[in-house]
């Protein structure tokens, strides 16, 4: 052991070494907080499926038990109402937007709650069903109307949130 080395110096590999340890360190914890991120970000689209889904279920159960039975009212429903939201809330909080939102927020609020909301597979297997049963005029009415309703409702959502983004104020 030299003279340098028992007074603590630490060899030129060594330094090397401990410099090198804390880059590497914060490397690690760069990505550990990225899959955190990642993780947290997931869980809020989860738990927006879930308040999406748990709606859907309500207003569907709901529109049935007022509507006749034979045609998908429930899924048109929670389809062009879930279509009109997602219109308006992008609108209303997209870069010309009204309101000032983080993407976290957007994607808990579109992606998970209107995601979980709509029915898109659900009417997709409605219509196959009348197709099956031979009522074409009903599958044909169940397409049209849904698709131009959807359209409609996205339109009106965002055409209100324009109004409203070009209000004065708060």
């Amino acid at each position: 052991m030299t003279q340098h080395q028992e007074a603590g110096a630490v060899a030129p590999a060594e330094a090397a070494a401990e410099a090198a340890a804390p880059a590497a360190s914060r490397r690690r914890g760069s990505r550990w907080r990225a899959v955190r991120q990642a993780a947290s970000l997931y869980g809020l689209v989860a738990l927006g499926s879930m308040i999406g889904g748990v709606l859907r279920a309500i207003a569907s159960l709901g529109i049935h038990a007022h509507m006749e039975a034979g045609f998908p009212w429930g899924t048109l429903f929670v389809n062009v109402t879930g279509s009109f939201a997602i219109g308006f809330y992008a609108t209303l909080t997209g870069p010309e937007g009204r309101l000032l939102v983080g993407s976290r927020q957007r994607q808990f609020v579109m992606t998970g709650i209107c995601g979980g909301y709509t029915t898109f597979s659900v009417f997709s297997l409605e219509t196959f069903r009348l197709l099956q049963a031979g009522d074409l005029p009903s599958a044909g009415l169940n397409v049209g109307v849904s698709v131009v309703g959807w359209l409609a409702a996205v339109w009106l959502g965002h055409r209100l949130a324009m109004g409203l983004n070009r209000l004065k104020g708060s």
